[in-house]
């Protein structure tokens, strides 16, 4: 028998992170979900009932990142698992042109990461068997700015949740982080697959259980998990 757990899912509109909080609501697990506005996830919460929380969704902004956290403390207290949808497009302004809009995507990932993690970390300080997952895509797994300057915590996101393991295991708190192979490993690259968002949250969802450091996900179509708004 499963043991129901405490979700937060960020960038949940549509794609990946909506098929994590269905994933994750047919394990009846109970779940927060962060998202921009949208039809699909409110026919999801209607369904869900109780068993569906829903925050704010804009996390690359301070003020609604702080009233997320706010709401979960409010609702219950702690929380068990933090699910960063860290491939989401919820943050795009309207009115970019195509030069903006990866580079966009990558910034606002970086910024709504950062502050969930800030926001969510004194609750799971006090969850049970607490954990972060964090999944990237290949936008936001690129080094910012000059692809020339050394990696470092302010211009690579996977840098900077690698360089989070260490205040997190101080608190008793398991970090995974899903992203694409590196396309300078020394290693033979992974053959890109055409994911699905409903195999993918599947997969990702079975694979918290085993607390691993680090997986790799290609995936051969990225706007079936991370589709642009319409």
């Amino acid at each position: 028998m499963s043991i129901s757990r405490r979700f937060w899912v960020t960038g949940a509109a549509d794609g990946l992170g909506l098929a994590l909080v269905n994933r994750a609501l047919v394990h009846g697990h109970r779940i927060a979900a962060s998202g921009r506005d949208g039809q699909a996830l409110d026919s999801l919460g209607d369904q869900a009932g109780g068993q569906l929380l829903r925050l704010p969704g804009q996390l690359h902004d301070s003020g609604q990142a702080e009233a997320a956290g706010l709401g979960l403390q409010q609702a219950w207290g702690a929380l068990d698992r933090l699910v960063i949808n860290a491939g989401a497009c919820d943050y795009l302004q309207a009115g970019l042109d195509a030069g903006q809009v990866f580079e966009a995507i990558a910034t606002s990932n970086f910024k709504a990461t950062e502050l969930c993690l800030k926001a969510a970390l004194p609750l799971l300080a006090k969850g049970d068997r607490p954990q972060v997952m964090a999944v990237l895509s290949r936008y936001t797994a690129q080094q910012l700015y000059h692809p020339t300057q050394p990696v470092s915590a302010s211009n690579s996101l996977v840098q900077w949740l690698r360089d989070q393991r260490a205040t997190l295991k101080a608190l008793g708190i398991d970090l995974t982080l899903v992203a694409p192979q590196p396309l300078n490993s020394p290693l033979p690259l992974a053959i890109a697959e055409d994911w699905t968002p409903e195999r993918t949250a599947q997969e990702l969802i079975e694979r918290l259980e085993l607390r691993q450091p680090e997986l790799v996900l290609e995936v051969l179509r990225p706007d079936r998990l991370w589709p642009l708004p319409e």
